[in-house]
């Protein structure tokens, strides 16, 4: 049901075209191709119309599609029986196009958008965990649920410009809380199925409901940021007043009653990390590391690698920690002295580090045209991320810019206790979630010409993690730790705890390792604080599969590397191997090595 507000601007979206108002790449082909990009642009069409905030996260909800802006999902039931319905109904339009008949990008695009469908598909068929499909078993957890999104998303997405602007931001308030309602219901049916994460994931999402509902209304960023962007723009009217309103009488009860429903199931709940404790547990996990990973390889196969290679990882640290004196102990005893410098915990220590991290990503900027042919436009920005949220958040994460060009990159990093932020890593993680990586990588994929809109709106973590932690790597070609053996300790460091990921998320969702088995492998094994490997491992716990992509993602990406140099020779040239790699944007890992193939082939090597 739409809201008052909502019914202002509902009714623009009843003329929609099937095209959304936006380019159609159906008129520039023929036969089969003409036909796949007909059906990419229903498809677009549709998942505006049932994911509104698509729009906005794109920065495409003006003009034709400023309907969207007042506007947010349907997580009813009907609206997920109705979205699994479509969902079958677009495979099978997509497989009903002759696959064989495509060629180029045409190709590249059916094969991105056949998986995730297909993918979706299966998980909707097999499973009810969270509403369907894959990947995050519980709908409200410390990483999931509107509660933790929402307000992120309407700070820093939803652009006011106009009164209009601010009159759809009260809007998706409205919204806001039926969405969280919908939420609990589904929390509901999944409890009487079994489905209740372990007891460690309710008391942290508790920790952070509670934060939230106690929060003072007077400094609710879902108040301020309203009052405050309202006030930049001279936004005529009692922004912070009507806010209020809505956040008092909507969101407030609305997050009372999750907050209530998680207490009630608390004492429910055990202690096993794992999901193979639920029902068709097995199953589930092995969808969702093909979801993630888009690779076949099976969870005791990702488990020997992960073994394999934090050996391997290891070697290679304590040979580079000889060269600077530092002999004694395990490799994870060494990163631990490493980790002892530390910003102060202090906010105006915390203010140098995101200077210091800023003027790191200008230098790194410098070397970008010596390794990629085409540069991103959008700007960079590091921000810190919010108080509010920083208990459950990951050490870092990335925002990609929108499409219009008027929202930059951001690149949040987690200061919630400088002591997880050690001096040593933060070189490797502005590389991996900025420059060369996320940032880079995200904007380009942004940037491409002739890519279907629905490729840009969909994104695989294999692809993009492996990217970004192939990045890290890169960063040492770069230059980047030339002077800075410390600095490259901090790449071996992130590359062995990528590795250590598919150990202890195998371990807990395959093998039945504990939360406190996976904590301590972890935290002994990198030398790092146990408090952030907890959070770590809890982020596994609600995202099974997730942390596998990275290294995953990355040996691919590597592999695929070594086969374009062995192939091309002295006609290989790394800016044209990136540029091949990253202007087809994201994709299934199996795919990007059929472009790879194809680049080979198309400069004159054999793939």
């Amino acid at each position: 049901m739409l809201n008052r507000r909502q019914m202002m601007f509902a009714s623009a979206a009843a003329g929609f075209a099937a095209t959304g108002g936006l380019p159609s790449l159906a008129l520039a082909r023929e036969g089969e191709a003409a036909r796949l990009n007909a059906l990419f642009d229903e498809m677009m069409a549709v998942q505006l119309r049932r994911s509104p905030e698509t729009a906005a996260a794109l920065g495409l909800d003006s003009g034709d599609l400023a309907w969207t802006k007042a506007l947010l999902g349907d997580r009813s039931f009907a609206a997920i029986e109705a979205g699994a319905a479509i969902t079958a109904k677009q495979l099978a339009a997509l497989r009903a196009i002759d696959r064989r008949a495509l060629k180029g990008m045409d190709a590249v695009n059916y094969d991105t958008i056949e998986f995730v469908t297909s993918v979706r598909d299966e998980g909707n068929r097999k499973f009810t965990y969270a509403g369907g499909g894959s990947g995050a078993p519980y709908v409200l957890s410390q990483l999931t649920g509107s509660y933790m999104s929402i307000p992120d998303f309407l700070d820093t997405q939803h652009s006011i410009e106009t009164k209009a602007d601010a009159d759809a931001y009260l809007a998706r308030m409205e919204g806001f809380a039926r969405l969280m309602d919908q939420e609990t219901s589904i929390a509901r049916r999944d409890i009487a199925d079994g489905v209740i994460p372990p007891d460690f994931i309710i008391d942290k999402t508790l920790v952070q409901m509670r934060a939230f509902a106690t929060t003072p209304t007077a400094d609710a960023p879902l108040v301020t940021s309203l009052a405050r962007r309202a006030r930049e723009k001279n936004i005529a009217g009692d922004w912070a007043g009507e806010a209020t309103k809505i956040y008092e009488t909507s969101v407030l009860p609305a997050l009372k009653r999750q907050i209530a429903l998680m207490e009630s199931i608390r004492p429910k709940a055990n202690h096993d990390a794992g999901v193979w404790r639920l029902k068709d547990g097995a199953d589930y996990y092995a969808l969702s590391l093909k979801t993630y990973t888009t690779s076949t390889l099976t969870p005791d196969e990702i488990h020997q690698l992960g073994l394999d290679m934090v050996k391997s990882i290891e070697g290679q640290a304590d040979k580079l920690f000889k060269t600077i004196g530092m002999t004694k102990g395990t490799v994870g005893e060494r990163m631990r002295q490493l980790g002892q410098d530390i910003y102060p915990n202090t906010d105006a220590a915390k203010d140098q580090l995101i200077k210091d991290l800023n003027d790191k990503a200008a230098w790194i900027q410098k070397q970008l045209p010596a390794y990629f042919g085409q540069l991103p436009k959008a700007p960079l920005e590091i921000r810190r991320v919010p108080k509010a949220t920083e208990a459950g958040a990951p050490a870092g994460y990335y925002n990609s810019p929108s499409l219009d060009g008027k929202r930059p990159g951001i690149y949040w990093i987690n200061l919630r206790d400088t002591v997880e932020q050690p001096r040593y890593i933060l070189a490797t993680l502005t590389a991996h979630e900025g420059v060369p990586g996320h940032h880079l990588q995200g904007s380009l994929s942004n940037e491409a010409k002739g890519l279907p809109m629905l490729r840009k709106s969909v994104g695989f973590s294999g692809y993009d993690e492996g990217w970004a932690l192939y990045a890290e790597e890169l960063a040492v070609e770069m230059g980047v730790y030339k002077t800075d053996p410390r600095g490259h300790l901090g790449m071996l460091h992130d590359a062995l705890f990528r590795a250590v990921r598919l150990v202890v998320d195998t371990g807990m969702h395959h093998k039945r390792w504990s939360r406190e088995q996976a904590v301590k492998y972890m935290a002994e094994t990198m030398g790092d604080e146990e408090s952030g490997s907890i959070t770590e491992i809890e982020r596994y716990v609600v995202w099974p599969g997730q942390a596998c992509s990275y290294m995953i993602g990355k040996i691919v990406w590597l592999r695929a590397r070594a086969k374009a140099q062995k192939a091309l020779g002295k006609r290989f040239d790394i800016r044209a191997f990136h540029d091949a790699g990253l202007l087809s944007g994201s994709m299934p890992l199996t795919v990007l090595e059929q472009v790879i193939d194809d680049y080979i082939v198309a400069n004159g090597g054999k793939a």
